[in-house]
């Protein structure tokens, strides 16, 4: 029997926990800060409307309809000849969460071994500290395989009582955590510069292409849209679901988490250049790295004894982060095993986190040539690649998915919502392809 999450508040925050990863946490508040401060906020609000919450729709009922893997599911809805191209586009998506597991595991460990670090450093074992903040093979692979074994663990103990129980504890852990350094962060001098500069809107970006491509960029992958782990989510959800209520759900909390964050870096960006650090690279501000494992270690490097536990608590929360989103993106693999080659999950687990380690290995090990390779192919190909193609399965490859019909209540509702995945979100998606093919 396929299993299924025990309750909608289950889904939710699973599905909510796939989305918020490391783009929200550092990627949004550096899009906003380079771009128009509010402005950006107000055209990103928009376009999560218009273009990332019928993505998500999209791949949820792709999931949700075939009741199956992404090869199975896309195959199946892709009727007549279209079928074949609905099974590549599934091993695509097999495939490239592989490939994303393998690089986001890496600077997830990162993540760790910062965490790790800074809990050394205020309990006094410089050694352990050193060891965790300076870059070495040794250390990516050992905080690389605590973080898959993390990952494997969870996704083993299936839908309920692994992905679904470990949303349920991780999701509030992360709101309170992020909570919390906002009001640690609040009061530090420079903290009002920064709130200033976040909450105020530069109205002149707002007619700028590339706000507006930038913006949707970050909404669509925001979402975790593009490598099936909600088509595979929306597969476990019970008959009657409602996918539109859920959608907006999931939506509002990964919204809300990345403003959150922004609510916290962006002023202690702003901390930091009261306290004589640089913050600006080029006509902006630092890039997303730069910013996690340089500006914001110094910062808490000069807040003292304090800043080491403010250290540890922001490295927790990016590994929260990132751990929701490597369990719903390994669920992909592991649920094509299963059901395609008839593996026991134990099995299966065991045979997607070997592939995984080794892609990974090969990536350390390999580092300089592959890595950003392997990051451009995930993110600036596979990924709007396979949005599109959701919408063309949705909008026009599958007959009853033109319709809607089994799966929204009201008529108006369904026809607008046709129109819109057929023709309004290829076009916008189109667009942003042609726009960054020229740049």
């Amino acid at each position: 029997m396929r299993e299924s999450f025990q309750s909608r508040f289950g889904f939710i925050l699973a599905a909510a926990g796939s989305a918020v990863g490391l783009g929200n946490i550092w990627g949004f508040p550096t899009q906003v800060a380079n771009h128009g401060g509010a402005a950006f906020l107000i055209v990103y609000l928009i376009v999560v409307v218009v273009l990332a919450i019928p993505a998500l729709y999209s791949e949820l009922l792709i999931g949700y309809a075939g009741k199956a893997n992404p090869v199975t599911a896309l195959s199946k809805l892709s009727q007549g000849r279209a079928r074949y191209a609905g099974a590549t586009m599934g091993y695509l998506n097999v495939f490239g969460a592989l490939l994303m597991l393998s690089f986001y595991h890496i600077v997830a460990g990162w993540m760790l071994a910062y965490a790790v670090g800074f809990a050394a450093q205020g309990l006094g074992f410089t050694g352990i500290a050193q060891f965790c903040f300076e870059s070495s093979v040794t250390r990516d692979l050992i905080s690389t395989s605590i973080f898959l074994l993390l990952t494997t663990v969870v996704v083993y103990r299936g839908v309920q009582n692994g992905i679904e129980l470990w949303s349920r504890r991780l999701m509030p852990m992360l709101f309170v955590l992020l909570l919390g350094l906002i009001i640690l962060m609040a009061p530090l001098p420079g903290a009002s510069e920064g709130f200033a500069a976040y909450l105020v809107p530069d109205l002149s970006q707002l007619g700028n292409d590339d706000i507006i491509v930038s913006a949707m960029g970050q909404a669509f992958f925001s979402l975790s849209i593009g490598l099936g782990g909600m088509m595979i989510y929306g597969s476990y959800l019970k008959p009657g679901a409602k996918l539109g209520r859920l959608c907006f759900s999931v939506a509002a909390i990964d919204t809300l988490i990345a403003f959150l964050a922004g609510l916290l870096i962006i002023p202690a960006l702003y901390v930091a250049l009261a306290q004589g650090l640089d913050i600006r690279s080029g006509d902006g501000l630092v890039s997303e790295g730069q910013l996690i494992f340089a500006v914001l270690p110094e910062l808490f490097a000069k807040l003292g004894g304090l800043g080491s536990w403010i250290g540890c608590a922001f490295f927790v929360l990016l590994s929260i982060a990132s751990l929701t989103s490597t369990i719903a993106t390994a669920e992909v693999p592991v649920a094509y095993t299963l059901e395609r080659h008839q593996l026991p999950r134990h099995h299966a687990t065991a045979l997607v986190g070997g592939i995984i380690a080794l892609f990974a290995l090969l990536l350390v090990l390999f580092f300089d040539p592959l890595f950003s390779l392997t990051v451009t192919w995930v993110t600036q190909f596979q990924l709007p690649l396979s949005g599109l193609f959701y919408f063309l399965v949705v909008g026009w490859l599958w007959r009853r998915g033109n319709q809607l019909t089994e799966h929204a209540q009201n008529s108006r509702i369904v026809s607008l919502l046709r129109i819109h995945i057929r023709w309004v979100c290829p076009l916008l998606l189109g667009w942003v392809f042609y726009y960054v093919a020229l740049r």
